[in-house]
């Protein structure tokens, strides 16, 4: 198959980024941006130059998926062994092993390699970090593969990161499925914990389960969506077999699988799935990567404080409709867990750097997140208009003015503002600033040049014509922190100079 624009030009800057000398760069490439297809293309380079390439995947499960996909790829078994224990493909002398990280370990041995990928490089093992700091192995290219590299201090191991395309790009070019999210119910988190950046797994399934949340979840699944092809991603196996339960009780056949269901049951599960066997798979960790399931509608019973498990679950969801099967107009979302009013959209997170584990600064912008359509809970865009499923005239939100060192700056989702004190404002929110001006001096009582004075000891300069004729309008709270700012300042000012003067 031909490849798409932003896999020529992902391979073309690895190929600059290594012949520069960067030796440790990661890839991301979100689901459906056919990261396959580009290690494919690596690795037959390899094979061209007769170099010698470890493809070293991060769970054993993911060697015969990877063979597969490969396969596909028109690589065949003829110059690729496989690193694992008692695999059939076993042959060191291959020029392209495909490794387990976990096998490679045991064994405390390195393979013979002048290339090397590590897929789903967000989870480094600690023999990954001992052979990418080896000094031995300086001089090797390391291409780290990921849908989601934000992990804390990756950018210790890794020098680039080169972002293949967004999900949002891919939304766009019609190669990723649109999506829809229904904010379905509201747990109550209190009392539940943060451990290690995310929620106390414990409590979470406590949480989760008290109350009629489980019920709920069945029924609205029912009202929503009511077919099959459906993931549901539980807290715990507890949490995860009462929701299988719930459902098979309700007439909906759903399957379970958590880390010990074996390849086998696996496997099985899966070809239940596409055969409409069964309609939902409950599930706690096992299908978040490395899965290409035909997934049509989301449950997310999982409540998440993590940017990274977010995106991969939603993830499943978003690839288009394989040939042959009926069309796919969009995945529909169940957000059961207020993760989607938490994080954002997960066309709305994006990083453009790695971690190197030091402390975040504060951000000085809030992100504007996401709100539930108070008429039919689809989740939307902090921004007037109607909504996308019901049609509901949605006003915009005036809680999108921020105050960011004495300024206010509106933040609307995907505009780029500078967090520097010089950024400017635009005119429709010096007019907003001015219509909030003009009814408070008249609600004082105050002369009618009051407002347009403050507005140039504000942004110095006066009202153009433009926005002279605005009409008064309740001014938000920013704008009456910053009138009594000044007022303040104005009579600390004043009392200084009396206490001068006596």
């Amino acid at each position: 198959m031909q490849l798409w624009d932003h896999q020529n030009e992902s391979l073309q800057a690895l190929r600059q980024s290594v012949g520069q000398g960067v030796n440790r760069i990661v890839l991301q490439a979100p689901t459906g941006a056919g990261k396959t297809k580009i290690a494919a293309e690596i690795v037959k380079g390899a094979q061209r130059k007769a170099n010698r390439l470890a493809f070293v995947v991060s769970q054993i499960s993911l060697i015969d998926q990877t063979l597969a996909s490969f396969a596909e790829e028109g690589i065949t078994t003829d110059d690729l062994g496989v690193i694992q224990a008692d695999h059939r493909l076993t042959d060191w002398s291959k020029p392209v092993q495909l490794c387990s990280v976990q096998t490679l370990q045991s064994r405390g041995a390195y393979p013979d390699a002048r290339t090397v990928i590590i897929d789903e490089c967000q989870v480094l093992h600690e023999y990954h970090k001992t052979w990418l700091k080896h000094p031995d192995w300086q001089r090797t290219p390391f291409i780290g593969l990921s849908a989601t590299p934000w992990t804390k201090g990756l950018g210790k191991y890794f020098d680039s990161l080169l972002v293949a395309a967004t999900t949002q790009e891919l939304i766009d070019k019609g190669l990723l499925s649109k999506f829809r999210v229904f904010a379905t119910g509201h747990p109550d988190l209190t009392g539940v914990s943060t451990v290690a950046g995310d929620y106390h797994e414990g409590e979470l399934s406590t949480a989760m389960m008290r109350g009629s949340l489980v019920a709920d979840i069945v029924k609205t699944w029912k009202a929503r969506w009511g077919k099959d092809k459906t993931f549901i991603f539980g807290v715990d196996c507890a949490h995860a077999q009462a929701l299988q339960a719930r459902f098979n009780e309700a007439g909906i056949k759903c399957a379970y699988q958590d880390a010990r269901t074996t390849n086998l049951a696996r496997a099985e599960i899966k070809r239940q799935f596409h055969a409409g066997e069964i309609q939902a798979v409950a599930n706690v960790g096992t299908l978040t990567i490395g899965v290409d399931w035909d997934v049509r509608c989301l449950v997310l019973a999982r409540p998440t404080q993590s940017e990274m498990l977010y995106v991969q679950i939603i993830g499943r969801a978003l690839r288009n409709a394989p040939p042959g099967t009926p069309p796919k107009d969009y995945a529909m979302i169940l957000d059961h867990s207020d993760t989607t009013e938490r994080l954002g959209f997960v066309t709305d997170i994006h990083h453009e750097h790695l971690d190197m584990g030091k402390p975040k600064e504060k951000p000085l912008l809030r992100k504007a997140l996401p709100r539930p359509c108070p008429q039919c809970e689809c989740m939307l865009k902090r921004v007037g208009g109607k909504c996308q499923n019901c049609g509901h005239e949605v006003k915009l939100s005036v809680s999108g003015l921020v105050e960011r060192d004495g300024e206010l700056y509106e933040i609307v989702p995907g505009a780029k503002v500078k967090p520097t004190k010089a950024a400017k404002f635009t005119i429709d929110e010096k007019a907003v600033f001015l219509s909030g001006l003009k009814y408070y001096g008249i609600e004082k009582g105050y002369a009618p040049g009051w407002a347009s004075n403050q507005y140039r000891r504000k942004f110095h300069v006066w009202p153009d014509n433009s926005i002279a004729g605005v009409a008064p309008r309740p001014p938000s709270m920013e704008v009456k922190q910053w009138i009594r700012s000044g007022f303040i300042a104005w009579l600390n000012s004043k009392r200084r100079q009396e206490a001068h003067t006596t």
